[in-house]
Protein backbone atom coordinates (compact mmCIF):
# COMPACT_ATOMS: atom_id res chain seq x y z
CA UNK A 1 0.00 0.00 0.00
CA UNK A 2 0.76 3.24 -0.94
CA UNK A 3 0.37 6.39 1.36
CA UNK A 4 -0.06 9.98 1.02
CA UNK A 5 1.21 11.82 4.55
CA UNK A 6 -0.36 15.19 5.82
CA UNK A 7 2.58 16.92 8.00
CA UNK A 8 0.89 19.49 10.10
CA UNK A 9 3.63 22.71 10.50
CA UNK A 10 2.40 25.67 12.64
CA UNK A 11 3.97 28.91 12.39
CA UNK A 12 7.90 28.75 13.40
CA UNK A 13 7.52 31.93 15.45
CA UNK A 14 5.15 30.45 18.06
CA UNK A 15 6.80 27.03 17.30
CA UNK A 16 8.69 24.60 20.47
CA UNK A 17 7.70 27.17 23.21
CA UNK A 18 8.55 24.43 25.50
CA UNK A 19 12.08 24.61 24.48
CA UNK A 20 12.86 27.62 25.95
CA UNK A 21 14.98 26.36 28.30
CA UNK A 22 17.62 25.03 25.74
CA UNK A 23 16.86 27.54 22.31
CA UNK A 24 16.20 31.28 22.47
CA UNK A 25 13.90 33.16 20.66
CA UNK A 26 16.40 33.79 17.73
CA UNK A 27 17.26 29.98 17.32
CA UNK A 28 13.45 27.73 18.34
CA UNK A 29 12.21 28.91 14.68
CA UNK A 30 15.48 27.41 12.91
CA UNK A 31 15.18 24.42 14.85
CA UNK A 32 11.50 24.04 14.07
CA UNK A 33 12.41 24.01 10.51
CA UNK A 34 14.75 21.81 10.94
CA UNK A 35 12.86 19.23 12.50
CA UNK A 36 10.18 19.30 10.00
CA UNK A 37 12.66 19.41 6.71
CA UNK A 38 14.75 15.98 8.32
CA UNK A 39 11.28 14.68 9.05
CA UNK A 40 9.54 15.75 5.60
CA UNK A 41 13.23 14.75 3.61
CA UNK A 42 12.79 11.36 5.68
CA UNK A 43 9.27 10.65 4.69
CA UNK A 44 9.54 11.58 1.10
CA UNK A 45 12.62 8.55 0.84
CA UNK A 46 10.43 6.29 2.47
CA UNK A 47 9.27 3.26 -0.50
CA UNK A 48 5.85 3.34 1.29
CA UNK A 49 4.82 7.02 1.03
CA UNK A 50 3.61 8.21 -2.28
CA UNK A 51 3.51 11.80 -1.40
CA UNK A 52 3.83 14.42 1.44
CA UNK A 53 1.46 17.57 1.80
CA UNK A 54 2.73 20.10 4.32
CA UNK A 55 -0.20 21.96 6.24
CA UNK A 56 0.96 25.61 7.47
CA UNK A 57 0.13 29.18 6.64
CA UNK A 58 4.29 29.88 7.35
CA UNK A 59 5.76 31.12 4.06
CA UNK A 60 9.24 30.43 5.07
CA UNK A 61 8.47 26.51 6.21
CA UNK A 62 6.00 26.18 2.86
CA UNK A 63 8.88 27.35 0.55
CA UNK A 64 11.58 25.34 1.50
CA UNK A 65 9.68 22.34 2.70
CA UNK A 66 8.09 22.68 -0.79
CA UNK A 67 11.96 22.26 -2.61
CA UNK A 68 12.18 19.34 -1.28
CA UNK A 69 9.18 18.52 -3.26
CA UNK A 70 6.11 18.20 -0.86
CA UNK A 71 2.93 19.80 -1.86
CA UNK A 72 1.63 23.01 0.10
CA UNK A 73 -1.70 23.18 1.26
CA UNK A 74 -2.58 26.07 3.14
CA UNK A 75 -4.04 26.32 6.24
CA UNK A 76 -7.52 27.80 5.71
CA UNK A 77 -9.50 26.59 8.53
CA UNK A 78 -7.29 28.36 11.05
CA UNK A 79 -9.03 25.98 13.59
CA UNK A 80 -6.09 24.45 15.32
CA UNK A 81 -3.87 21.45 14.39
CA UNK A 82 -7.08 18.91 13.68
CA UNK A 83 -9.18 21.25 12.03
CA UNK A 84 -6.22 21.66 9.78
CA UNK A 85 -5.64 17.57 9.46
CA UNK A 86 -8.63 16.89 8.28
CA UNK A 87 -8.29 20.06 5.35
CA UNK A 88 -5.20 18.45 4.63
CA UNK A 89 -6.15 14.62 4.39
CA UNK A 90 -9.44 16.60 2.61
CA UNK A 91 -7.39 18.39 -0.22
CA UNK A 92 -5.55 14.90 -0.83
CA UNK A 93 -8.36 13.12 -1.65
CA UNK A 94 -9.82 15.56 -3.64
CA UNK A 95 -7.78 14.37 -6.09
CA UNK A 96 -6.90 11.24 -5.47
CA UNK A 97 -10.13 10.31 -3.31
CA UNK A 98 -8.98 6.08 -2.57
CA UNK A 99 -6.18 7.51 -0.86
CA UNK A 100 -4.23 5.73 2.69
CA UNK A 101 -3.66 8.93 4.46
CA UNK A 102 -1.61 9.51 7.66
CA UNK A 103 -0.77 12.24 9.84
CA UNK A 104 2.34 12.62 10.85
CA UNK A 105 4.53 14.76 13.83
CA UNK A 106 6.42 17.75 12.17
CA UNK A 107 9.05 16.70 15.08
CA UNK A 108 10.82 13.90 14.05
CA UNK A 109 14.21 14.60 13.49
CA UNK A 110 15.67 10.99 13.73
CA UNK A 111 13.20 9.78 11.24
CA UNK A 112 14.56 6.63 9.37
CA UNK A 113 12.20 5.96 6.11
CA UNK A 114 12.91 1.96 6.78
CA UNK A 115 11.50 2.50 10.38
CA UNK A 116 8.34 4.48 8.86
CA UNK A 117 7.49 1.93 6.29
CA UNK A 118 7.91 -0.92 8.91
CA UNK A 119 5.10 1.10 10.78
CA UNK A 120 2.81 1.83 7.87
CA UNK A 121 3.02 -1.92 6.80
CA UNK A 122 1.56 -2.28 9.87
CA UNK A 123 -1.02 0.06 9.56
CA UNK A 124 -1.97 -1.29 6.54
CA UNK A 125 -3.72 -3.94 8.08
CA UNK A 126 -6.18 -1.71 10.49
CA UNK A 127 -8.62 0.36 9.20
CA UNK A 128 -7.18 3.69 11.46
CA UNK A 129 -4.26 3.16 13.77
CA UNK A 130 -1.60 4.85 15.37
CA UNK A 131 1.58 5.34 16.77
CA UNK A 132 2.09 6.90 20.40
CA UNK A 133 4.80 8.81 21.00
CA UNK A 134 8.20 8.14 23.16
CA UNK A 135 6.46 9.48 26.40
CA UNK A 136 3.63 6.47 25.69
CA UNK A 137 1.09 9.86 26.36
CA UNK A 138 1.38 11.27 22.85
CA UNK A 139 0.51 10.13 19.22
CA UNK A 140 3.48 10.59 16.30
CA UNK A 141 1.32 8.98 13.29
CA UNK A 142 -2.55 8.57 12.92
CA UNK A 143 -3.16 6.13 9.78
CA UNK A 144 -6.82 5.51 7.69
CA UNK A 145 -7.17 3.16 5.19
CA UNK A 146 -8.68 4.49 2.00
CA UNK A 147 -12.42 5.50 2.13
CA UNK A 148 -12.06 5.40 6.06
CA UNK A 149 -12.12 9.06 7.73
CA UNK A 150 -8.76 10.09 9.80
CA UNK A 151 -10.67 11.87 13.05
CA UNK A 152 -7.26 13.22 14.37
CA UNK A 153 -7.85 14.10 17.83
CA UNK A 154 -4.11 15.45 18.68
CA UNK A 155 -3.12 17.52 21.45
CA UNK A 156 -2.96 16.29 25.53
CA UNK A 157 -3.21 12.95 26.20
CA UNK A 158 -3.97 11.90 22.53
CA UNK A 159 -2.72 8.50 22.79
CA UNK A 160 -5.78 8.01 24.47
CA UNK A 161 -8.30 10.04 23.17
CA UNK A 162 -7.50 7.97 19.62
CA UNK A 163 -7.41 4.85 20.93
CA UNK A 164 -10.94 5.32 22.81
CA UNK A 165 -12.05 6.41 18.96
CA UNK A 166 -11.26 3.18 18.36
CA UNK A 167 -7.83 3.89 16.31
CA UNK A 168 -5.40 0.46 16.44
CA UNK A 169 -2.68 1.05 19.36
CA UNK A 170 0.95 -0.11 16.90
CA UNK A 171 3.46 -1.70 18.89
CA UNK A 172 6.34 -2.56 16.26
CA UNK A 173 9.72 -3.27 17.96
CA UNK A 174 12.41 -1.47 16.33
CA UNK A 175 10.66 2.26 15.51
CA UNK A 176 11.97 4.54 18.34
CA UNK A 177 12.82 7.48 15.39
CA UNK A 178 9.49 7.28 14.36
CA UNK A 179 7.90 7.64 18.06
CA UNK A 180 10.55 10.53 19.19
CA UNK A 181 8.93 13.62 18.38
CA UNK A 182 10.94 16.67 20.08
CA UNK A 183 8.72 18.95 22.58
CA UNK A 184 11.20 19.50 25.26
CA UNK A 185 15.28 19.18 25.92
CA UNK A 186 15.03 16.16 27.10
CA UNK A 187 13.24 15.26 24.31
CA UNK A 188 16.39 16.70 21.64
CA UNK A 189 18.70 15.51 23.68
CA UNK A 190 17.10 11.64 22.83
CA UNK A 191 16.55 12.39 19.21
CA UNK A 192 20.45 13.20 18.91
CA UNK A 193 21.29 10.38 20.69
CA UNK A 194 19.32 8.31 17.80
CA UNK A 195 21.04 10.32 15.27
CA UNK A 196 19.00 13.61 13.74
CA UNK A 197 19.35 14.51 10.26
CA UNK A 198 21.88 17.22 8.78
CA UNK A 199 19.45 20.07 9.22
CA UNK A 200 19.01 19.78 12.72
CA UNK A 201 22.34 18.29 13.41
CA UNK A 202 23.49 21.62 12.08
CA UNK A 203 21.00 23.48 14.34
CA UNK A 204 21.73 22.21 16.97
CA UNK A 205 24.92 22.36 17.21
CA UNK A 206 24.36 25.82 17.94
CA UNK A 207 22.83 25.23 21.56
CA UNK A 208 26.03 23.41 22.85
CA UNK A 209 23.68 20.93 24.42
CA UNK A 210 24.95 17.55 23.38
CA UNK A 211 27.08 17.02 26.07
CA UNK A 212 25.33 17.98 28.79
Amino acid sequence: MQWSLVVPVKSLARAKSRLADTADDAVRPDLALAFALDTVAAALACPAVADVAVVTDDLRAGRELAALGAAVVPDEPGAGLNAALAHAVAAVRAARAESAVAALNADLPALRPAELARVLERAAQFPRAFLPDAAAIGTTLLTAAPGRELRPAFGPDSRNRHRASGAVELRPAGVDSVRQDVDTGDDLRAALALGVGARTAATAARLLIAGQ
